[in-house]
């Protein structure tokens, strides 16, 4: 077992090796403290010559901010090509000009790391298409944490790149799995992700020029977590928040923008049926979900919202999966104005399987009705669907059903 306070190893450590062993450039996307800072030091570390711009630094941050092309004129007095490292790059979007110059010119190669997606987003940003290779590192994944036994859908199979770290998965549906959370005694987790949920407030949204509506976006972000893992009702959230529904909207895909949420449509393919067309959002992390919607973070939270937590924790593992994997599978949600649901539709491209979520050890067929419709309703595409369940051995439920225990998926 894996000590405590001891870096767990990530799935991207192997990618960004490759990348620092052939000299490219890369900007790995993530919110903040999953670990993108302590992913690139541990692989820079041992690499001699590596230069450091962390623009957390006012001071580092307020020099490039009032002159980037200063950044240029340090590296050409360099005799030979380096490779550079600016931590929260987003911060001056401006730099991606000489960022640039400096890679074409063949003049060094860099490893970028942001926070937040939204400012890389306005027009006349340099997004260096073409130049720098694109990555997003998520809180911590199952096989991250040494929990997963088998991977049953192949084309998202993972494994364990790290042994049990005595972190159980009933921990992560209370405290999620933000690397810092991980490694704290159960006693400082909440106080540190409400810390988190204030430093959220504070740097990005004030960053945002909404520091008038602080107020407003608390009172929105607590509804948000409760409503987290559903198609949020505007209408109702702006009643209960104060808050118009065009801000709750902006509020939304301020959310998106800066990772904090995930977005996950309907599926929406040639049907016969009435189908719901409203995105649904999951917040990043089940943690900082949980702090933010203001529950007690303790092992009665599992009791009180354990189907809650649970399609989270699921939902959740599918979208860092498909991230990680690099393949263009998309993530859908699937239901009908009938009531007829099935909690993740994995879309890849000629075929889809349908996955439905259910926290109990046993499965009857009457509570998959969903599925048993779906797979009717698109039977050229979806040959077999599954249930994640708590069970803890498959069992086959029909002949294109399957039950899985979470840690099988």
């Amino acid at each position: 077992m894996q000590g405590r306070n001891k870096s767990l190893r990530r799935y991207l450590d192997s990618v960004l090796q490759s990348i620092l062993k052939d000299k490219k450039s890369a900007l790995i996307l993530g919110p903040r403290q999953v670990g993108k800072t302590t992913l690139v030091k541990r692989q820079i570390k041992n690499r001699p010559g590596f230069v450091e711009y962390p623009l957390q630094n006012p001071e580092i941050r307020l020099d490039f901010e009032k002159d980037p092309g200063r950044l240029i004129r340090r590296i050409l007095t360099r005799q030979k090509p380096i490779s550079i490292f600016i931590d929260e790059a987003q911060k001056i979007p401006r730099l991606f000009d000489a960022i640039q110059y400096l890679i074409d010119e063949k003049k060094a190669n860099f490893i970028l790391t942001g926070s937040s997606a939204r400012k890389l987003r306005h027009k006349g940003v340099n997004l260096l298409a073409g130049r720098v290779l694109f990555y997003h590192l998520d809180a911590l994944l199952w096989g991250e944490l040494g929990l997963l036994k088998s991977s049953t859908v192949k084309p998202l199979q993972m494994r364990n790149i790290n042994s049990k770290c005595g972190y159980s998965f009933d921990n992560l549906l209370v405290f999620g799995s933000l690397p810092r959370i991980v490694n704290l005694a159960q006693a400082d987790r909440q106080p540190t992700l409400d810390a988190y949920a204030q430093l959220y407030l504070e740097e990005e949204i004030r960053a945002e020029a909404l520091s008038r509506n602080i107020g407003a976006f608390s009172r929105f972000l607590e509804l948000a977590a409760a409503e987290s893992g559903t198609a949020p009702n505007f209408r109702k959230l702006s009643n209960d928040s104060g808050v118009s529904q065009p801000a709750i909207k902006s509020y939304y895909q301020l959310l998106v923008d800066t990772m904090v949420a995930e977005r996950v449509e309907p599926f929406i393919r040639n049907s016969r049926k009435r189908i719901f067309s409203s995105a649904r959002y999951y917040l990043f992390d089940i943690g900082v979900r949980n702090s933010l919607a203001r529950l007690n973070l303790n092992d009665q939270l599992i009791n009180a919202q354990k189907g809650i937590l649970f399609e989270h924790a699921v939902v959740l593992e599918l979208i860092r999966r498909i991230r990680l994997s690099g393949n263009k599978i998309k993530l859908y949600y699937w239901r009908t104005h009938a009531g007829a649901e099935v909690d993740c539709i994995l879309d890849f491209g000629q075929t889809v399987v349908p996955l439905e979520i259910k926290s109990s050890r046993q499965v009857m067929r009457s509570e998959i009705k969903g599925l048993h419709s779906f797979l009717r309703e698109y039977s050229r595409i979806a040959r077999h669907g599954y249930v994640v369940t708590m069970a803890s051995e498959p069992e086959q439920i029909d002949g294109n059903i399957t039950a899985i225990p979470w840690n099988c998926l």
